[in-house]
Parts: C-alpha cells; structure tokens; sequence
C-alpha cells in the first residue's frame, strides 16, 4: 500500500510519574484539524489516565480513545491489540493519525514490532517515538542510576530512551540553563541515538513537533524542519532570535528500521513490580490523604501513586511520584461516591499500604 495511505502512528513511552498524560492531552488540545485515535495503557486495574483524558476532552467528537489497563499492549500475552488496530484501521477516512501511550513499566519495543507484522505493515506506519522524562527526576538521581546500573528504574529508564526518536524534557519550567544542558548531556550519554530533543513547558508540546515527523518513511518523503528554541526562551517567546542553537533540517532519512525482539512480559523477568488498587466508601479529608501517601512514598518502595478521592466538596485527584504528592480539585468526576486510589511499585506490601492509609486518613481503606 502506498507510504501516504498508511495511518502514521505516534508513541509515546516514558517512566511512571514522567508526565506522559498531561502532554498527551497538551497535544490534544492543540490537534488543530487532525482526527485522532488514542490508544492508552496503564500498568494496573483501572485507567485513571484513560478517564481524566476523556474528561477533558468531553466535547472533542475527533478524538477516539481507547483502554489498555492491566499489564502492556503488544507483548505475546495481549490478545486485544492487533485486533484493536485492525478495527481502528476500517475507520481510516475518519482517523489522520493513531497515538498509543505505553505504560510506565512497558517498553515502546513490542509496539514498533507490531507495527511491522504481516497483520498491521498493510495499514500502519511508526511516524517517531516520544520518550518522556521527568527532568527534575534526572537531574536528583542521574549519578545514583549511574552508579547503581542494577537498580530496576534504571534499567526501565535506559531502555526507554534506547528506543527513542525524540526525547521530551518535561517539568522544566523551574530549572535553569545550567540545569537544562544538564539534562541533555545525561540523555546523549544514555542514549547516543536519540534524534531530537524539545522542551516542554507547562507540559506542553507544540503539535508540530509531535506529529508528523516522518521519521520512519524512506529518504524520498521524509522532510523534517527542526528548529529548537533557545534555552532561555519561554513558550511565549519568539524562536526566531536563535543565539545559541541553529535551526537545521534533516531530511534524506534512510529507512529505519530497528532490529526487534519482541519482549516478554516483564513479569517473567521481574516479578517484584505490583500495582493494586485501594478503595474506600468513606468521605475524605485532602489534608489527610496527601499526608497518607507521602507517609507511604517514606516506608515503602512506592514509585506512583494516582486516582481519585471523595471528600464532602465532591471528588479530588491525587497525583504523586515518590513523594512529591500534589492534590487538586475534580469536579466533573461522575463515579459514585467511593475512591479509588492506584499504587505501582517495586516488592509492595498491599497489607501495609492500607493500614497506613486507613490510620493515617482515619478512614477504611481496602
């Protein structure tokens, strides 16, 4: 089938607490004329992320979602996404282009595989993968990732940058120049390959340099524009003063191909990351719950936390990596009164997390 009749496909892969939903939803926003299909997969029981997009976008007829919860599209134990795609495919004249969001503990590998099988080469073509990066997170725990290549956040990390068109430094908005060269030369230092890098203020990501990109079509089609803004400079700003970084076009790709196998499951190699959900039919305080979950992020090996609660103004969302916890209000929830809250991490004591939960929110947590 013809290059430009194939549905481009875009995905979006880094670790838990990166940031990968709020600048999905940021590239929503923005999609201008585009037609997209969503594809979103959460390392758990329910889709938080899932929910909160369609939230959002309530009254964006042009996007399509679709959920993946429990576990990781693609790999050999997922029955639903082939035929996910293949359905998604007899849509073509209403879809322009198809964005699939990895789960935090995923790597974007099996995905770019499908994508070259006999059952989706026909209808498909990888337009880039965005890697995601909670550049705080970097910038605290480079040297103990360095140091301790054993740590399993690590390997997870690197491997998602391995992979990586296009690595997105997100939460910046408080760091310096300094800060941010940093940060770069500890991305090219993992991932040598890694084609672009772009900025993402506010969590935001210009469309332009999120869709499009063609960075997988042979030399005769692909034509890329890439121009990066000054480090200094904010959203707001002009791009046209370049003082330190030249726009350059990179055009002539050859065909880029990776060499795949697919992975198995991670369970099968490390068995030790869990994720559960809690629930409570109480009301309950925000003061307490964000108590409750940086108590919890201290005593266990808790990478994230998210999901909603209910207090006696209506629904709040909780969101936290490690302990950094942030609580905000969630008016257009429209569950029934009871919350459920998502843990993920590394060797989890489920007993323990509810009682701490459940004495310190003064609440019954199950």
């Amino acid at each position: 089938m013809p290059i430009n009749t194939l549905i481009p496909v875009t995905i979006i892969t880094g670790f838990l607490g990166s940031g990968k939903t709020t600048l999905l939803t940021s590239i929503i926003k923005t999609r201008q004329e585009h037609r997209l299909a969503l594809l979103i997969n959460e390392f758990g029981e329910i889709s938080i992320d899932g929910m909160l997009i369609r939230e959002i976008l309530a009254n964006q007829s042009h996007v399509q979602i679709h959920d993946f919860p429990y576990g990781l599209i693609a790999y050999d134990d997922n029955q639903n996404f082939i035929p996910t795609l293949q359905a998604i495919s007899e849509r073509r004249a209403n879809i322009d282009h198809l964005l699939i969001e990895t789960s935090g503990l995923a790597l974007p590998s099996a995905v770019m595989e499908a994508l070259q099988t006999p059952e989706l080469a026909n209808d498909y073509i990888l337009d880039a993968t965005l890697a995601v990066v909670d550049t705080p997170w970097l910038l605290e725990n480079y040297s103990n990732c360095k140091n301790n290549p054993s740590l399993a956040m690590s390997r997870m990390f690197e491997q998602q940058l391995e992979f990586a068109d296009v690595v997105v430094l997100n939460k910046i908005d408080e760091l310096d120049e300094e800060q941010l060269l940093n940060a770069e030369k500890h991305i090219r230092e993992k991932a040598s390959n890694v084609r672009f890098m772009e900025l993402a203020y506010q969590a935001k990501l210009d469309i332009r340099l999120a869709l499009g990109l063609k960075l997988h079509q042979p030399s005769e089609t692909a034509t890329h524009l890439y121009i990066i803004a000054p480090l200094t400079d904010t959203p707001e700003k002009s791009t046209s003063d370049q003082q330190r970084f030249d726009g350059h076009v990179h055009s002539g790709l050859a065909p880029h191909i990776h060499g795949l196998t697919t992975h198995k499951h991670f369970h099968e190699q490390d068995p030790g990351w869990l994720s559960f959900v809690l629930q409570s039919d109480e009301t309950q305080q925000p003061e307490l719950i964000k108590s409750a979950l940086s108590s919890i992020a201290r005593q266990e090996p808790l990478l994230r936390c998210k999901g909603f609660f209910y207090t006696k103004n209506g629904f709040m969302l909780a969101q936290g990596v490690r302990t950094r916890i942030e609580i905000s209000p969630n008016h257009d929830q429209q569950q029934t009164a009871h919350s459920e809250l998502v843990f993920i991490g590394y060797h989890l004591k489920r007993n323990k997390i509810s009682i701490i939960l459940s004495e310190i929110t003064q609440t019954s947590w199950k």
